[in-house]
């Protein structure tokens, strides 16, 4: 089986928010998300921080960008930048 031949699986895709510029090429991303307690049933908020490569360093915090997994660019970096929305108010 050829290299060629051989299909990539489904990539992980996530959208959150730019926290922080840390470094060059680097971004941190938060995405949150709202979950139901399972015994109390109050709806929580969890979060979930992503370094994310950004090669042409366009990001800026407070950004909403789409972001789907790809090979390891570092010890934590393993997300790469597909889209960048605009500024989200909060």
């Amino acid at each position: 089986m050829k290299v060629e031949d051989r299909k990539r699986g489904k990539l992980k895709d996530r959208v959150g928010k730019v926290v922080k510029k840390s470094g060059d090429k680097s971004i941190l991303v938060e995405v949150t998300r709202r979950v139901k307690h399972p015994v109390y049933g109050k709806i929580l908020k969890k979060r979930k921080r992503f370094m994310v490569h950004d090669e042409e360093n366009m990001a800026q915090i407070g950004d909403l960008i789409k972001f789907v997994d790809s090979r390891p660019f570092s010890k934590r970096k393993r997300w790469r930048i597909v889209t960048i929305g605009k500024k989200r108010e909060t």
